[in-house]
């Protein structure tokens, strides 16, 4: 009996939720145990298989960088071939999807899931797009995953209906397939010039490219940086993104803060690839327009946040803080610091996530008409059309508790987002002070610059964080008992944990984003294992290959 090799793994965060979402397609939306169940059920394998190829890519490999899973699809070698990719760092943000997915279900199906039809395939179908644009080998099928990603956040953007979510989408929506025209011109001018799409195969032949063609190679590389740099909102590419994740659901919100992240993780794994110390002549190239737009973009964000009058704007600024962030220190280059930016890209994306659930529950108890995002103003408060008097009702039973709760673990993401002691945020922030501080004796300019910036974006969310918490807490108990499920808390309780689980368990992580920082600054084994993958032979009945 033939074993299944390892790397079926690599496909199963695609094929699962394609095929579960397209089963429910065939049931009517009032079926909702069948699609709660199958969905929940999808979303459980996602995580345990996302752990399994996080666990697996972390052992081996050359100087302890971990192994790498390669699934040739059609059973085709690269580069000719498509091929998926599982490393450290793929396997990373699968887990993080998976986590994220599972708490933002959950989260739903106290109400949210019942706001809109198909909810629960558009649900898969995102991290379907998501997990396929994490695992992807080519430039083509990077692509193609981008865009079953944003198709399905342009359903997920308008669920729930009400005009402030049509407002966002009709800006939203048509930026996006702006940046998806841009990145076509950049992957076709890369295959004109290299003859590729695959990235490893392209890395290799970045290095050869003739002195005449370079300017163009060159000229497509920052035409395709614009189109995900749009995804990851940097200044000032990001006007659109506050709006968009303020009018969304708070459960499509959370899910949301990891959209921005895909961005930053195909800038991050490309400028290490394709543009690493090895890459020739064109070493380095964007890294200056990545550092100084991530600190403009930080600097944009701290001001946003202080001047949102309300809790969903001031978060969506907060994912510009932290995209600013992590352009920032990918744009600086250096290992330890690359370093520090995932640790941070963990922790601020959990706490974002936290957060953007966490409003929906406090601005429930509310007046209507305090903020676009708060659940109780459109099915408690405005009468906008059938559908959602139809899934208006009571949610959960008002008690004093219930503000307590609410209250520690606003504070919990108040610590997060201002990376104050003991939460991640804090350990995030100095591990990045501490890479770009170095031996303290030649600091760059620019790395004060982006402490300085840091330092001032936390005292920034702290002082926003504080007066947002004293007009929402500091009121009279009867006037402010919103209505919550357990089933509501449990998602925000969980990531809390996690984002404290990071800080207890602070050593392990830190040298595992030291493992995977080293391994995407080196791609030489990724380059070898990928190009080098067999493909698996066939069998007859009787179990001989075939010759």
């Amino acid at each position: 009996m033939n074993r299944l090799p390892l790397d079926i793994l690599a496909i199963l965060p695609v094929l699962l939720p394609l095929l579960a979402g397209a089963l429910l397609l065939l049931f009517e939306d009032r079926r909702r145990v069948v699609k709660v169940s199958v969905s929940l059920a999808t979303i459980l394998a996602l995580l345990a298989n996302a752990i399994a190829l996080l666990v697996i890519c972390s052992t081996g490999g050359e100087n302890g960088t971990g192994r790498v899973l390669v699934h040739l699809l059609g059973n085709w070698p690269a580069p000719a071939g498509i091929v998926l990719v599982a490393d450290r760092l793929s396997a990373l943000m699968l887990t993080l999807t998976a986590l994220l997915a599972l708490a933002s279900f959950v989260f739903a199906l106290a109400r949210w899931h019942k706001a809109g039809p198909r909810f629960y395939s558009i649900f898969l179908f995102l991290q379907m797009g998501l997990n396929g644009a994490f695992l992807t080998g080519d430039l083509f099928n990077l692509f193609v995953f981008f865009e079953v990603m944003l198709a399905a956040s342009y359903g997920l953007v308008l669920h729930g209906s009400g005009t402030a979510r049509i407002k966002a989408g009709l800006h939203y929506i048509p930026i996006n397939l702006v940046a998806s025209s841009l990145f076509l011109i950049g992957v076709s001018l890369l295959y004109g010039v290299t003859g590729t799409l695959n990235m490893a195969d392209l890395a290799g032949r970045i290095r050869g490219v003739h002195p005449e063609e370079r300017m163009l190679l060159e000229a497509g590389a920052a035409i395709l940086a614009v189109a995900f740099l749009v995804k990851a909102a940097m200044w000032p590419l990001n006007f659109w993104l506050p709006t968009a994740y303020s009018a969304a659901t708070a459960p499509v919100a959370a899910m949301f803060a990891i959209m921005s992240k895909v961005g930053i993780y195909v800038i991050l794994r490309l400028d290490l690839l394709l543009f690493g110390h090895d890459s020739g002549p064109s070493a380095g190239f964007g890294s200056p327009w990545l550092l100084y737009g991530g600190l403009a973009t930080i600097a944009f964000g701290t001001i946003g946040v202080l001047a949102s009058q309300s809790m969903p704007r001031l978060a969506g600024y907060s994912v510009l803080v932290s995209s600013g962030t992590l352009l920032a220190a990918i744009g600086v280059g250096s290992e330890p610091v690359i370093s520090g930016a995932i640790y941070y890209l963990l922790s601020s994306t959990l706490a974002i996530a936290t957060f953007f659930l966490l409003i929906e529950l406090v601005e429930r108890g509310r007046a209507a008409g305090a903020d676009v995002l708060a659940v109780s103003m459109e099915f408690f408060g405005v009468e906008e059309d059938t559908e959602e008097k139809q899934v208006e009702e009571e949610v959960g039973i008002p008690l004093p508790l219930t503000m307590a709760v609410l209250g520690a673990a606003f504070v919990g993401s108040t610590l997060l987002l201002a990376g104050l002691p003991p939460l991640s945020g804090f350990v995030a922030k100095l591990s990045l002070f501490a890479a770009l501080m170095g031996d303290g004796a030649t600091v760059p300019g620019s790395s004060w610059a982006l402490i300085a910036l840091l330092t001032i974006s936390g005292l920034a969310a702290l002082i926003a964080m504080a007066r947002t918490g004293i007009t929402t807490f500091w009121v009279p108990m009867e006037a402010n008992l919103p209505n919550v499920r357990a089933v509501e808390l449990v998602p925000v309780a969980g990531l809390l944990l996690l984002c404290l689980g990071m800080t207890v368990f602070g050593g392990p992580v830190m040298r595992f984003t030291d493992a995977t920082a080293r391994m995407i600054a080196t791609p030489t084994a990724y380059m070898q294992d990928v190009l080098a993958a067999p493909p698996v032979p066939a069998y007859k009945q009787s179990g001989s290959a075939k010759p």
